[in-house]
Formats: C-alpha cells, structure tokens, sequence
C-alpha cells in the first residue's frame, strides 16, 4: 500500500513537472516583451537580433531638431548636419551588444569619413569619463551625446527610437529622414550597404 502510494506521488510530481515546463516553453514563444521589442516599444533593456527596418521614400520618418553635450564637453546641433547623411548609434559602455559592435563602427566611421557621412553617439547611461574611457579602448573617434540626464536627443526620435533597445541604429538620409533602422548589434555588411544607398541617392 505504502510502495503504490508513493508511486502515485512520484507520477503526480512528474505530472506537474511536465506541466510547468509546457507553461514555461508557452511564455518564451509568447514573451510579450519580446514583442514589444520587435515593434521598438521595449519596456526593459533587452539585447536585440539585428532586425533591419527600411523606410521607402514616401514613408521615412523625421525626428525633431536635437542638440546636447558630447562626452568630450563640447556642444553638438543637429542642424550643423543638414544635407548630410548620418549614422546614428544609441549605447552604453556596459551594453554587451554594444561592445561588440563597436569596433566595426569605429571602422565604418573611417571609411565613410570622406564622404561626408556622419556618425553620431547617444550615450543612455554613463558619465562623461565612462564613454571617454570607451572610445579610447575601441578607437572610436566619433562624438557621443550624453543622453541619461536628459533624455532629449531620445525623445526627437520619439516613435522611432527607444531608450530601453540598446544598441539602436539609424541611418539618416540627406533630407533629414530615417532610412532605415537596426534593433541590436549591426552587422557591418549590412549597415555598410544601407549607408552607401543613401550616400548614393
């Protein structure tokens, strides 16, 4: 009697353990976080998968004119960009995506240099020292905004940008719209192309 008790609840506790697990398996295919990531609506910093979004012509967003302090103390405006094509990089130095991107947008930056691309930073999180420190570990010689007091350059891409979806990238054409953008880390293949179509239009 004691033997088919006890082998009844050793049925019952695999039963339950089977339950949980489809349970647990059900919310990962249905995270609603993931979800929000996906529509660039994050809640919670969440590491993304590189999804790209192109904007045709006629559908391309703008953002509101931005300025802030660099990380290096100097002032930087968005209007001093007009007619240029830019490449901006949301971050923060303890962003593990965003460490391992940095390097192949410190050498996108030098290559595109000549032609008159400009990449700009938005730094979410750190101090001013903290970035400096960054840059110089990563050869990165493009400014950075230090965004975390204010939030403002965030909130001029206010629909398109998210302050929680670190890395974040946009290529901005020379009309002052978002051509495309790169929730996660980039692949440099491919932001290199999204870069010279807009060079090229």
């Amino acid at each position: 009697m004691k033997r088919e008790t006890a082998r009844a609840l050793s049925i019952g506790l695999v039963v339950m353990l089977v339950g949980s697990l489809a349970l647990s398996l059900m919310g990962c295919t249905q995270d609603p976080l993931a979800e929000q990531f996906r529509s660039g609506d994050n809640k919670n910093y969440i590491a993304g998968d590189g999804t790209v979004t192109e904007y045709s012509l006629g559908s391309r967003p703008g953002f509101e004119p931005f300025s802030g302090v660099t990380e290096s103390g100097g002032q930087l405006d968005s209007a001093a960009f007009a007619g240029q094509v830019i490449v901006m990089n949301w971050w923060y130095s303890a962003c593990a995506p965003c460490r391992a991107e940095a390097p192949d947008l410190a050498a996108l930056s030098e290559e595109f240099k000549d032609e008159g691309v400009q990449f700009i930073g938005v730094n979410v999180r750190d101090t001013a020292a903290t970035a400096l420190a960054f840059d110089r570990n990563f050869g990165i010689t493009f400014p950075s905004l230090m965004d975390a007091q204010t939030g403002s350059v965030s909130l001029a891409f206010s629909g398109i940008v998210s302050p929680q979806a670190v890395p974040t990238t946009l290529v901005i054409d020379k009309q002052g719209k978002v051509t495309a953008r790169i929730l996660g880390k980039i692949e440099a293949s491919i932001l290199r192309t999204l870069i010279k179509t807009a060079v090229a239009e």
